[in-house]
């Protein structure tokens, strides 16, 4: 992995400091010690970068392939992904088209 890219994980890739200097991961609340209000903003501002690809994973996991365990053959995996992943794209590009534009 490059060192000079920069991961905007969440709270699951708490190690991931550890393996990659560059990534960012958001504040974490405690029982004992709450968050500041900068803290907050910081969070709130990384949140918003990440949900556009946590709208594209939402999306992916409904063909299920990566939320549950594969029975396909192994081999046509890719395939699977790459089509899935067509479709994914073409729902994105294509939701705001209305109907009269295909007349």
């Amino acid at each position: 992995m490059a060192k000079d890219i920069t991961i905007l994980a969440d709270l699951g890739f708490l190690g991931i400091q550890k393996i990659h200097g560059n990534s960012i991961i958001p504040h974490k609340k405690s029982k004992y010690k709450p968050l500041t209000e900068q803290q907050k903003d910081e969070n709130k501002k990384q949140a918003s970068k990440r949900v556009m690809i946590e709208h594209i994973n939402r999306d992916c996991k409904i063909f299920r392939i990566c939320s549950s365990k594969y029975r396909g053959k192994h081999k046509n995996y890719d395939k699977n992904w790459r089509l899935i992943t067509a479709i994914v794209n073409l729902k994105r590009t294509t939701r705001n088209l209305k109907m009269t534009e295909f007349n």
